[in-house]
């Protein structure tokens, strides 16, 4: 019997999840002659890191406005030194045009990116959750086989004592 519940643990213990499985976070990168903007985007916020590509340094007195899916957008500036933008428009799966248009005194420079948010996790439709569960499909086929030959192999020992 130690076997059988040995047996039964190591097909539990086989059925977890991929770790390359968990979602990537929504990020857009946008560059100028002059600045680099990343977005990371969590839930229907995005926060925005500008900053000059000669020395890396953040530029935090600017005026950021985001044109998302048609629709302009202000940011706040946030004390970190970053903008943050919450729309419900992040919120929505696919692809998007993203124009991160920033103005410092006279002059004025428009970044543009593209963002591409995926389908929310547990949807039918994402590739991820139907790999996930062919994987439990196929792990619950090896431990059902597993459990039949060890069920089998038990019983022929039991009639071959009997005989």
């Amino acid at each position: 019997m130690s076997r059988f519940l040995a047996l039964v643990v190591l097909c539990a213990g086989a059925t977890g999840t991929w770790a390359a499985d968990a979602p990537a976070i929504p990020r857009v990168e946008a560059r100028s002659n002059d600045l680099l903007a990343v977005g990371v985007v969590h839930d229907d916020k995005m926060s925005i890191h500008l900053s000059r590509l000669a020395d890396n340094a953040p530029v935090r007195d600017a005026a950021v406005t985001v044109v998302l899916r048609g629709m302009v957008h202000a940011t706040t500036a946030e004390a970190d030194g970053s903008y943050s933008l919450q729309t419900q428009d992040l919120a929505l799966p696919g692809a998007a045009a993203v124009d991160f248009q920033v103005r410092q005194g006279a002059a004025q420079e428009s970044l543009k990116g593209t963002l591409d948010i995926t389908a929310a996790p547990g949807q039918l439709n994402d590739s991820n959750s139907s790999r996930q569960l062919w994987w439990w499909v196929l792990n619950f086929s090896v431990c059902g086989a597993a459990v039949w030959l060890f069920s089998r192999r038990r019983k022929a020992a039991k009639d071959d004592g009997a005989a």
